[in-house]
């Protein structure tokens, strides 16, 4: 591993905006595009625009050394053409070798595959990965977090937007390990009793109801939703409901796979026929199930498209788990073989992102932007004595990425500051280290690192 590779896991770099996939890997190739995915497609999130703004020069500076790492001679940054504010900041400081992909305001336009397709008009095989059409892609964080790691910082902190049912939305810079209660209380707290916590965007993103659960390298937002909305009711159906009415309901009016982003770019996914598989048990029907492989899961299909209100894109998450549990998952060429060309009408059925979130019933929220809030600022505001002293603690999980959790090197009553290794990567394995996010001592070691600091006021 060379020393720039080295550099970027013993700093934590991760993907910032997905499942946490080691940038140092990522990295681990020779390729002849490199992508920041800065497109923020899910409603009420603003983390990337707030990123671009205020650390345009990082941005740049960490894609050019991916540049060279790759070897890569074209790079683009990937922005809805509706953020002018953004893009007049990007232009500002733009390298030569960097264009700006001005995206239209639709979903899924942050998709990984949307961004490949729009910006080299190549696509991955079903299956595959963005390597093998030579593309690198990342979230404007992570190349954010490269340039860091280059001049030796390590991650400690995740760029996260706190909204929907709060007194006063924000994105900020979060210590990583701070609690999902601690993070709502800096936006001044809830304003409804009967709340979920989804963990990401509206569509993507899951449903927490845990107020100790710590922040992460990969969580991008904190969405405050009334537990009898459109979307916490989506999320929170039981899976026997979820296949009961799919299985009583469902018409095979086909708008779940005649609109699903990946069908129009040709990939072998039909919700469609997934829903079908409902009718009859795994083994007589895997013909239908095998549909669900190529999913997602942008559940666009369940949040827009579906007339019945019924839920294709779970129903393909279900049927997926079956065929690995049945051994029928098939390879990647399996898949690309079923693969087709990408659907002419396929730019006409983008679906704007307004008419989205009035669909899912967000538009009172969206009045208000999140805008960036400086940390101190936020813990100023929300202190209602700020002469006392005020206990700060982080729980910092080991694993935060795909691949072998980092091993502890601390024990309890060690005290460490900011940015000090706390879990060194696992060796041998794909693994990446673990950073203390705060000064303090050391309160427990186990499959999380908890920090305590004492605040004076």
């Amino acid at each position: 591993m060379d020393a720039l590779l080295q550099q970027v896991q013993q700093a934590g770099v991760i993907g910032a905006g997905g499942a946490g996939f080691p940038t140092y890997l990522k990295l681990d190739c020779q390729v002849e595009w490199v992508l920041a995915n800065g497109a923020e497609c899910e409603p009420l999130l603003y983390k990337d625009q707030a990123l671009m703004q205020r650390h345009a020069t990082e941005l740049f500076g960490g894609m050019l050394l991916a540049m060279e790492q790759v070897g890569a001679g074209k790079a683009a940054v990937g922005i809805k053409r509706k953020n002018a504010d953004t893009i007049e900041i990007l232009e500002s400081c733009r390298p030569a070798q960097i264009e700006l992909l001005l995206m239209e305001d639709v979903y899924p336009a942050g998709d990984e595959v949307e961004l490949i397709y729009e910006a080299t008009g190549r696509l991955p095989p079903a299956g595959g990965l963005p390597k093998e059409v030579g593309c690198l892609v990342n979230n404007v964080e992570s190349f954010i977090n490269l340039f860091r790691a280059a001049q030796g910082q390590s991650v400690t902190q995740s760029m996260v937007t706190v909204h929907g049912e709060v007194n006063t939305p924000y994105t900020s810079w979060l210590p990583v390990g701070m609690s999902f209660g601690e993070a709502l209380h800096l936006a001044g707290g809830p304003t409804c009793d009967d709340y979920v916590i989804l963990v990401g965007g509206p569509l993507m993103g899951s449903i927490s109801q845990d107020l100790d659960r710590p922040i992460t390298k990969i969580d991008s937002g904190l969405l405050v939703l009334p537990t009898n909305g459109r979307v916490a009711r989506y999320k929170m159906r039981p899976e026997a409901e979820v296949r009961r009415i799919g299985k009583s309901a469902c018409d095979q009016c086909s708008l779940c796979t005649s609109m699903c982003p990946r069908h129009l770019l040709g990939y072998p996914i039909q919700p469609h026929l997934a829903m079908r598989s409902l009718q009859v048990s795994l083994t007589d029907n895997v013909g239908y199930a095998l549909a669900a492989q190529a999913c997602s899961a942008c559940n666009l299909c369940s949040m827009w498209s579906c007339p019945e209100g019924l839920d294709p894109s779970r129903v393909c998450t279900l049927t997926k788990q079956a065929l690995r549990d049945n051994d029928l998952w098939q390879t990647p060429a399996q898949l690309q073989a079923q693969a087709t060309t990408v659907h002419p009408l396929r730019s006409y059925r983008g679906v704007p992102t307004k008419r989205l979130t009035q669909r899912l019933e967000l538009t009172g929220y969206a009045k208000v932007k999140a805008s960036f809030q400086p940390l101190s600022q936020l813990i100023e505001a929300a202190s209602n004595d700020s002469s006392k002293p005020r206990p700060q603690q982080v729980r910092i999980p080991l694993s935060q990425h795909i691949g072998a959790p980092a091993q502890a090197i601390v024990a309890v009553g060690d005290v460490v500051e900011a940015g000090q290794m706390i879990g060194q990567p696992t060796p041998e394995t794909l693994s990446v280290a673990i950073h203390a996010s705060i000064n303090g001592t050391v309160t427990a070691v186990g499959d999380t690192i908890e920090i305590t600091q004492q605040m004076d006021g």
